[in-house]
């Protein structure tokens, strides 16, 4: 498997622990903040990517959905919102997240719909040929190793089935260039710190952002894995990607 530079970024650089449980432990540490952050850093533009995201899906019409490091699941319930499927199940491995979202979604009663459980991305329990669709928000530069993951996606996925895929990356225009690098350097992780009381977590955001094979580089990571029909589309003025494959 080949190693890539975000591989290596962790959010705390004097703990002895791996990547994924340091991902693990952070996102337990905020994720009784976590959607109202969201929310508050993006301006509510992240619902919006999230929404064009699963629209990638219309066509297919999946009926079984994977969504992998689903978090506190906003992205599997919009995506039960605008597809319908007979199911979706969020896979993530942080305890404290998956808290959250199983609380949200039994209020909007959709335990029937979609199931949240502790999962690995590098290593998803599910058989070969599961899934109609995978899906991964904002999850993928926090993969352990990107390869592998993407790899145990592509065994669970049917054939003919599309992982979706969505993930900030840097801008290139200039003027948005130089305030995203002081939103993201200066403005998060003091809000972060603020609201979270943990700056660790947010300036890890814009390190993993920076080291990130982003846009065509990305397409060419799935195209070498095994996926067929690859595209990126970015958003926002290309602070944020959406890229898709198909088994």
């Amino acid at each position: 498997m080949t190693e890539f530079a975000h591989d290596n970024v962790v959010p705390f650089k004097n703990s002895d622990l791996s990547k994924k449980e340091q991902v693990a432990e952070m996102f337990d540490s905020i994720a009784f903040k976590y959607d109202f952050l969201n929310r508050f850093l993006s301006a509510g533009i992240d619902i919006r990517w999230r929404k064009k995201a699963i629209l990638q899906l219309i066509e297919k019409k999946p009926q079984t959905m994977l969504d992998v490091a689903t978090g506190t699941g906003d992205f599997a319930i919009m995506a039960h919102q605008i597809l319908s499927p007979k199911k979706i199940t969020g896979i993530d491995i942080s305890n404290g997240m998956l808290e959250v979202g199983r609380k949200k979604i039994e209020k909007l009663g959709l335990n029937n719909h979609i199931e949240l459980i502790h999962g690995d991305s590098e290593k998803i329990n599910f058989e070969d040929n599961t899934f109609d669709a995978v899906t991964v928000a904002f999850g993928v530069r926090n993969f352990q190793q990107l390869e592998k993951g993407l790899s145990e996606i592509f065994r669970v996925l049917k054939p003919e089935g599309k992982l979706v895929v969505l993930e900030f990356c840097k801008p290139t225009f200039f003027g948005v260039k130089w305030f995203y690098n002081f939103y993201m350097k200066i403005v998060t992780p003091n809000l972060g710190k603020f609201f979270s009381k943990n700056e660790a977590a947010y300036k890890y955001l814009d390190e993993s952002i920076k080291k990130f094979p982003e846009r065509k580089n990305f397409t060419e990571i799935l195209d070498k894995t095994g996926y067929k029909k690859t595209y990126y589309k970015t958003l926002s003025l290309g602070i944020c990607s959406i890229y898709c494959g198909e088994k």
